[in-house]
């Protein structure tokens, strides 16, 4: 089982995603981003750093986050990324359509990409598990490898290992402010197969 650290910045919906029994118990240690050291990474393996953190704190944190990956680690992002501090980040926002289900003939966007890919192909997430609403998108660079697309262009989920020596695994979905907020059902359907994907899984 691979030791999995997660940020943590005082957020209500944060509080209650990473401290539900099911997904803390792939948790190894929850850092409050304030008081975030370099050294709490010490035989860290993933390193999750959730959606809507303080950008003060996330900017200052991220020097140490890229130095976690150039070493090997894996880091997960979620949710939209404003300020750049990704290798090779290119965010777009878009507008969001939270109720683009009620529409006639109803089409959320998403476009899987690799089924063939562990986190699909070995039973850990669906499509359903993956659709909710978007904030924007992710344009990416010559080697990374994108798992969810939308259908008028860019990524919603990718994966990178050209940018660092470790993996990057980036998404604009936001499962953990979903999920914390008691808002949108298949968001706890994705963390129930993306945290143990990332303890156990091929990635």
């Amino acid at each position: 089982m691979r030791k999995i650290a997660t940020l943590y910045s005082g957020h209500a919906p944060h509080y209650v995603t990473f401290y539900t029994p099911k997904f803390n118990q792939y948790l190894n240690k929850i850092i409050y981003l304030p008081d975030f050291n370099e050294q709490d990474l010490d035989g860290m393996d993933v390193l999750i750093v959730p959606s809507q953190l303080h950008n003060k704190y996330l900017l200052a944190a991220a020097p140490a986050i890229r130095r976690f990956a150039d070493n090997g680690g894996v880091v997960v992002a979620f949710g939209p990324q404003p300020w750049s501090w990704i290798p090779s980040q290119k965010w777009e926002s878009r507008p969001t359509n939270f109720w683009w289900w009620l529409e006639e003939n109803a089409d959320s966007g998403l476009r899987m990409q690799d089924l063939n890919y562990p986190l699909f192909r070995d039973g850990f997430l669906n499509e359903d598990a993956c659709t909710w609403h978007q904030h924007g998108v992710f344009h990416l660079q010559e080697g990374m490898q994108s798992l969810i697309d939308m259908k008028d262009g860019g990524s919603l989920l990718y994966v990178d290992k050209v940018s660092s020596n470790g993996t990057w695994i980036v998404t604009t979905l936001d499962p953990d402010f979903h999920f914390g907020s008691y808002f949108m059902p298949a968001t706890e359907k994705f963390l129930d197969g993306f945290l143990p994907w990332l303890a156990f899984g091929e990635i």
